[in-house]
C-alpha cells in the first residue's frame, strides 16, 4: 500500500505565506499532502509527477497550484535542480474579500486548485522570475507581490487541471441541493450499472430535462462525468490498495477488463497496470 504522509509545513499563523528555496533538490520526499495551498516552480529538472490521481511526465520549467491535502510528489534528474515553494494559508483572503468582483478569479482558482492547476509554458516563462525575486523583498510589499502573482496566474490562459475531481473529493459543481444528491447516489452505487433515467427520476426531473441541467451546472455530460468518477475511484484503488486490477475494474463499475483498460488509458494516458507501476516508482525514489 502507498504511504503517503501528512506533512507538517513551517508556516505559523501569523504568515500570510513563507517562500521555500531548495538548491541541488533531491526530490526524496514521500507522496504528502498539507491543509496549506502550495504554488510549486521546479527548474532544471525533468521527471515524474504525482498530482492526486494524476502521473505525467514533466520537464523545467514546472508550475503547479496544489490545493489543501491534494497528496503531490515529483520524482527526477537531481542535477542543479532547485525548486521553489511557496506555501500560503487557506484563509489568507477572507471569503468577503473572494466574493468581491476583482477577486473573483482568485476565487476560481483556488477552487480548481484542489485538483493541482498546470500552468503554461508562455505562463510559467513569464511569472519565474517574480516568483524567484518574492524571497527578496519583505514586509507588506511581499504580500502585495504575492496577490499581484496569484491574480496574474488567475487569468493566465491555458491552465490544465491534473487530479480528476472524484480522487481529491472536490466536485466541479454549484451547490446545488440536486448536484449534491446525484454526486452522493453516483458515490454510493459506483460498482453498479447507472442509468440517466433512474438518476433523473431521483430528482424529479425528466431525462432531457436533467441532461440539460446537469450539464449546464457542470459542464460536462452526465455519462463523461460518471466516467471520470469510475476512472477516479479505479485510480485511487490502484494507489491505496494492493486489490488486483480485475476487482479494480468491477468495483468501480466497469463490465469487462478491455473496456476499463480502454476508458483508463482515454483518460489517464496509460493503462491501469502502467499507472500502477509508475506511481510505486514515484514512491519508492
Amino acid at each position: 500500500m502507498t504511504r503517503i504522509v501528512r506533512e507538517i509545513t513551517p508556516l505559523s499563523e501569523h504568515d500570510f505565506f513563507i517562500v521555500l528555496d531548495h538548491q541541488n533538490a533531491k526530490f526524496d520526499f514521500p507522496i504528502h499532502y498539507h491543509p496549506e495551498y502550495e504554488l510549486n516552480l521546479v527548474l532544471k529538472s525533468k521527471g515524474k509527477r504525482i498530482i492526486g490521481d494524476s502521473i505525467k511526465n514533466y520537464d523545467s520549467a514546472d508550475l503547479v497550484l496544489i490545493g489543501p491535502n491534494t497528496p503531490h510528489a515529483w520524482s527526477g534528474s537531481t542535477d542543479d535542480a532547485r525548486v521553489i515553494t511557496i506555501q500560503f494559508q487557506t484563509n489568507i483572503l477572507s471569503e468577503q474579500t473572494l466574493n468581491r468582483k476583482a477577486s473573483l478569479p482568485i476565487k476560481d482558482l483556488l477552487e480548481k486548485s484542489k485538483m493541482g492547476i498546470l500552468f503554461s509554458e508562455d505562463t510559467t516563462h513569464n511569472i519565474t522570475d517574480r516568483i524567484l525575486k518574492l524571497s527578496d523583498v519583505t514586509g507588506f510589499d511581499s504580500f502585495l507581490d504575492f496577490l499581484s502573482i496569484l491574480y496574474d496566474l488567475s487569468i493566465s490562459r491555458n491552465q490544465m487541471t491534473l487530479s480528476s475531481p472524484s480522487y481529491v473529493e472536490q466536485f466541479d459543481t454549484s451547490k446545488s441541493r440536486r448536484i449534491k444528491m446525484v454526486n452522493q447516489f453516483l458515490i454510493e452505487n459506483l460498482h453498479t450499472s447507472i442509468r440517466i433515467n433512474e438518476v433523473a427520476e431521483m430528482v424529479n426531473m425528466s431525462p432531457s430535462a436533467f441532461s440539460h441541467f446537469f450539464k449546464k451546472r457542470t459542464q460536462r455530460s452526465f455519462s463523461d462525468y460518471l466516467l471520470e468518477i469510475r476512472i477516479g475511484n479505479a485510480a485511487k484503488l490502484l494507489i491505496d490498495t494492493e486489490k488486483n486490477i480485475s476487482e479494480i475494474c468491477f468495483e468501480s463499475g466497469f463490465n469487462n477488463i478491455s473496456n476499463f483498460n480502454r476508458s483508463f488509458k482515454k483518460l489517464k494516458g496509460c493503462t491501469p497496470r502502467e499507472f500502477r507501476s509508475q506511481q510505486k516508482m514515484i514512491t519508492k525514489h
